[in-house]
């Protein structure tokens, strides 16, 4: 191993190496998470996590139910004042 700091390490085991607690809880990684590999033209190997909550929907809170809705007719105009 080279002289330079080690943050963590971990070995890897058939085709799966564990991401170690520390890397997890300070990037956030968590469940159905991806993780993009990419090697640089110098042999580092650069790793960039996207996460599953973020996205189109991932400041939605829910529905909470006060509302009736008819699918059917009011789906393309959900949000928007037809009157």
């Amino acid at each position: 191993m080279s002289s330079e700091n080690v943050d963590s390490e971990s070995k890897v085991s058939g085709n799966q190496a564990n991401i170690p607690a520390r890397i997890r809880r300070e990037l956030d990684i968590d469940d159905g998470d991806t993780l993009r590999w990419h090697i640089e033209d110098d042999g580092t190997l650069r790793v960039r996590v996207v996460q599953q909550r973020s996205g189109t929907f991932s400041d939605f809170d829910g529905y909470d139910g006060e509302q009736e809705t008819a699918v059917t007719t009011d789906h393309d105009a959900w949000g928007v004042d037809t009157e």
